[in-house]
């Protein structure tokens, strides 16, 4: 470091130290992008929290549609190229950042994916500043040069995990102590994902948009095209209900996975389900969305770190049906607030939307009753911001 690096960093020493004084703090986030996705969804909701709470919110990543969501609730946005995973660009990422620090008077640093945690990881150490990881995945460790890349994510002053699930799994690979390990769940917008802040010109719009027939069941499969949340098994499991009388919708973004989505297009018509299911790109209104579902889907077949599609669409009252593993075994109180089945598993997933299908009135309203509770009691953005702001601020007075 250069004597004129030394005087800046004691300059941002002095200048944290006052902000100590009075409980505020400058927090930067680090992410690859804010295109899509609950990465991103935590990262704009912890912002907002971070300006409300009288501090400063710094986000950096690649870009995307997201970042007019940053700067809207107050947070400021720096666009670098922290979504390579060249080791090269990686470290001179890691020297912005520290200048970056440096300049802002940074005092806490929060990385929530890997190949910016690295950067962000080395800037930290570099101007002395708190670093706090969230494992948001179990991450795949197939060697000993995957695992050490994932190790990143293990090296926080404090380590969020994002539900129980993730917990074990971050002591079992990587054996994070319990003093520096935190269980956050992720939360939902309950004034987002409110029955009744949702307009039914907005779900009609949706329906219009989207050509749903009046008075057709609609079984709704939401989330990102890619193999593992299970639109494969999902469809297979359509056809094998025996109905034709539905409307199935797989809602999300192929976020640049064509094949696959040229392989789904394929499966719906081999399986003669052409005017029975269809393939709806990114959504920006997914609470209207929602309203539209009889049942909401989760059929990933790998295990989910949280679920975040399951906990939304009990917050509005949605029957849910989910694979049962991983996170969405914290979520779902299962044959109360939604059923949670076998992963991989097209024929029970066809024999319990058959089983939904059929409930009457009565015993819907009870179960939208029930989720809606769970949701509101244990999974709100307002517990998960009011726990991570206190970690912040706990982490900035030692």
């Amino acid at each position: 470091m250069e004597k004129n690096d030394y005087t800046t960093l004691s300059n941002s020493n002095m200048k944290r130290d006052k902000l100590l004084a009075s409980t505020t703090a400058t927090i930067l986030q680090i992410l690859p992008s804010l295109e899509t996705g609950g990465v991103e969804r935590g990262t704009v909701d912890i912002t907002e929290a971070i300006v409300n709470s009288g501090g400063r919110a710094i986000v950096v990543s690649s870009g995307g549609r997201m970042v007019s969501e940053i700067e809207r609730v107050g947070g400021e946005h720096i666009t670098l190229p922290v979504n390579s995973k060249n080791p090269i660009r990686m470290f001179i990422n890691s020297r912005a950042i520290s200048s970056l620090v440096l300049e802002k008077g940074v005092d806490i640093i929060h990385a929530r994916s890997r190949a910016p945690a690295w950067s962000a990881f080395l800037a930290a150490r570099h101007t002395n500043r708190k670093f706090v990881t969230t494992f948001h995945g179990t991450y795949n460790e197939n060697n000993s040069l995957k695992s050490y890349y994932n190790s990143v994510m293990a090296r926080g002053d404090t380590v969020i995990a994002i539900s129980e699930f993730i917990a074990g799994h971050i002591r079992r690979n990587h054996g994070v102590p319990k003093n520096i390990l935190r269980v956050i769940h992720r939360g939902v917008d309950i004034g987002r994902f409110s029955l009744t802040n949702i307009s039914e010109n907005r779900v009609e719009a949706l329906a219009r948009k989207w050509r749903l027939p009046d008075g057709v069941p609609v079984i709704m499969l939401p989330g990102r095209l890619t193999r593992w949340k299970g639109q494969e098994v999902f469809i297979h499991a359509i056809k094998k209900t025996g109905l034709n009388n539905l409307k199935c919708l797989i809602v999300g973004s192929e976020q640049g996975r064509h094949r696959y989505k040229a392989s789904l297009e394929k499966l719906i018509e081999q399986t003669n389900l052409s005017d029975v299911i269809h393939l709806i790109d990114h959504c920006d209104d997914m609470p209207a969305a929602y309203m539209l579902a009889d049942i909401v889907v989760s059929a990933s077949i790998e295990p989910e770190a949280f679920g975040r599609v399951v906990v939304e669409a009990q917050a509005l009252g949605r029957l849910v049906v989910a694979t049962d593993h991983g996170g969405t075994q914290e979520t779902i109180v299962n044959g109360s607030t939604g059923w949670l089945i076998k992963p991989n598993d097209a024929k029970a997933m066809a024999e319990m939307l058959k089983t939904l299908l059929s409930c009457t009135r009565e015993e819907r309203e009870k179960i939208s009753t029930l989720a809606i509770q769970n949701v509101n009691n244990n999974f709100s953005k307002e517990e998960m911001c009011e726990k991570t702001i206190k970690l912040y601020k706990s982490m900035v007075s030692n």
